[in-house]
């Protein structure tokens, strides 16, 4: 008995020491992809000693399935949210599903790129503009050269069908004077095509199947430097942008790790995780990655998430009557 009980302490003192390890937890469902995922939950723990995530990545479409599933069952299971766009999180907001919190680390942000009431906050700039081939004869500057006679038929485009990026990119322009819908019917008349994601439009554009094409900055500018013959142009008149957000389930079961992780996200630190990964940081005074122009030389065009959210579905039938289901 004397030599049972030291070692029956010693295992529960192992025990409480583990548990004390993970005295906190987080759940984070997230659209990054898997590399950028692994990477934002690695920095995050490093920072934060002790604190235990599991994440679950999905397109956000998929992602969103699967929360508002789970919602209908009385059974949410992710604490925060991790997407593409801030039209997503609008829509959450309106249907009081996110928890309002107002972040220190909103100072250092422009006032456009959080929501005003704390219910999500942009962590970086995911711009869409104009990739070409490097043997394009014609090398554009801005988005009316894509409607020009030498890009006929030559140009392609990610659908909004399938691309949350590609359907604010078309709302966006849709609502600036001198381009709007009348320049996606210029599109169209110039033989331009709409179908999948950017991902099938870059290797389109790569393998010079397709001249010009509408796609994320990020992607055009990481394929250049592992030598694709590529080149990416921020168009002159200016480029949308989705901006990745972070937000709190109001039915979060650890508010005060999730408010830890959107403190982190948006610091000097989380930050420059984000500049490391090649996207351009939401914070104000960050370095911009390697390959990309001086921040200030950067037009973001306005887009309005509450009026996006209430005219998604109209302009979805609109893009779609001009350039197809693809």
């Amino acid at each position: 008995m004397k030599t049972l009980l030291p070692a029956v302490a010693a295992a529960l003192v192992a025990g409480l020491l583990s548990t004390a390890a993970f005295a906190e937890s987080l759940v984070l469902y997230t659209s990054q992809p898997n590399e950028d995922a692994q990477a934002t939950v690695d920095a995050f723990q490093a920072a934060n000693p002790g604190v235990e995530v599991e994440w679950v990545r999905d397109g956000t479409t998929k992602i969103m399935a699967k929360l508002m599933a789970e919602i209908e069952a009385g059974n949410p299971v992710a604490d925060v949210l991790l997407i593409a766009d801030t039209v997503t999180m609008q829509r959450l907001k309106e249907t009081g599903y996110l928890m309002p919190y107002k972040s220190p680390e909103a100072a250092a942000y422009d006032a456009s790129l959080f929501d005003a009431e704390g219910a999500y906050y942009s962590t970086k700039m995911i711009t869409t503009g104009i990739v070409y081939n490097a043997s394009a004869s014609m090398k554009p500057a801005g988005w009316q050269d894509l409607a020009k006679p030498e890009a006929k038929g030559l140009v392609t485009m990610p659908s909004p069908l399938t691309s949350g990026a590609a359907l604010i990119h078309a709302q966006t322009l849709a609502g600036i004077d001198g381009l709007g819908w009348d320049y996606y019917k210029a599109l169209a008349e110039n033989g331009a095509t709409a179908a999948g994601g950017n991902g099938g439009v870059l290797k389109a554009v790569a393998t010079g199947e397709k001249a010009y094409g509408m796609v994320v900055d990020f992607m055009a500018i990481r394929e250049k430097a592992k030598g694709a013959p590529v080149e990416f142009v921020f168009p002159a008149e200016g480029v949308s942008a989705v901006t990745e957000p972070v937000a709190i389930l109001k039915t979060a079961r650890n508010p005060e790790t999730a408010k830890k992780f959107v403190d982190f996200l948006l610091s000097e630190e989380g930050q420059q995780v984000a500049v490391k990964m090649g996207y351009i940081p939401a914070r104000d005074g960050m370095a911009l990655p390697e390959g990309f122009p001086a921040r200030e030389t950067i037009k973001v065009l306005p887009v309005n998430a509450a009026e996006a959210v209430k005219n998604s579905e109209a302009d979805l039938k609109t893009f779609s009557g001009i350039l197809g289901t693809n």
